[in-house]
């Protein structure tokens, strides 16, 4: 079986119309992409990825649905938990949650739940959505937060550190890898899978790259990624921008590089909230 090729909803795209997002699914899940992604950024005007997520999960029927990758830290555990629960529902069982500790320390808005500690604290809140999503009362609660027959759903991890590699092997599927050039992203999905031979996991993790992509308006699209990361420093917006798959050619490259290192699905991000990028993308990779 080839490598799934999914694609992103324009979730933060700078200047984004929220309006878009159920087209935009309608539209991927009829071309035949394998999954709808999302963004996840608090401190920026776009739209949060859980709304983007539920939106797309009400627009379509099929298509799968993916975040990668959500701050989970940012969020206090038990509505996380239960907002994901929901979303996965109402999808009927087509969401993988995608998750890390965030890199930005501007996403970390709510009171008590800042940047500092944030590795630990995923720790425990990850216990705590086994515990909701298998029916158990949390806190003060006299019932469940969730419907009987809620399942527990699909973890993955992103980051770079020792730490998440471990967490992706004890307690995930796979790994997302960064919005990075291929050799980059290559290295991390090495250490993915040894850290999952390490925990003495079976078979392989499985593997989902991420690359962004455009195609009519290659200097627009650029800016506003550029614009995207601004605020995580000018070495992470060179190695963003360095690996954007601008036209065809660039997206086709990124295919036959993710498919022989054997990623089971890449998911292209879109750098503009224009809904015929759907279509162009889908006539070059499907």
């Amino acid at each position: 079986m080839g490598m799934k090729i999914g694609i992103g909803l324009p979730n933060q795209v700078r200047e984004m119309d929220p309006a878009i997002i159920p087209t935009w699914a309608t539209r991927a899940e009829k071309a035949g992409f394998s999954s709808l992604g999302s963004i996840g950024h608090i401190a920026y005007p776009g739209l949060m990825d859980t709304v983007a997520l539920a939106a797309a999960a009400g627009a379509t029927s099929t298509i799968g649905l993916i975040s990668h990758i959500m701050a989970a830290p940012m969020w206090p555990a038990v509505l996380l938990a239960k907002e994901v629960a929901g979303i996965d529902a109402v999808s009927g069982n087509r969401l993988t949650l995608g998750i890390s500790v965030g890199a930005r320390s501007d996403d970390f808005l709510v009171d008590g739940l800042g940047p500092r500690g944030r590795g630990k604290r995923l720790d425990r809140d990850l216990e705590v959505y086994r515990s909701i999503w298998r029916g158990e009362t949390v806190g003060g609660a006299s019932n469940p937060l969730v419907p009987a027959g809620t399942r527990s759903v699909p973890l993955m991890f992103g980051g770079g550190s020792p730490a998440s590699f471990e967490r992706m092997a004890r307690w995930g599927e796979g790994y997302i890898g960064p919005s990075a050039p291929v050799g980059m992203a290559a290295k991390m999905f090495d250490a993915a899978g040894s850290a999952w031979k390490k925990a003495g996991r079976e078979g392989s993790p499985r593997l989902v790259a991420i690359a962004y992509y455009v195609f009519s308006d290659v200097a627009q699209g650029r800016a506003n990624v550029q614009h995207y990361y601004s605020a995580s420093g000018q070495r992470t917006i060179d190695i963003v921008d360095s690996g954007i798959c601008a036209g065809p050619d660039a997206v086709r490259d990124a295919v036959k590089a993710y498919s022989e290192l054997g990623v089971d699905e890449i998911i292209f991000t879109p750098a503009l909230a224009d809904t015929h990028e759907v279509g162009r993308l889908a006539e070059v990779v499907l």
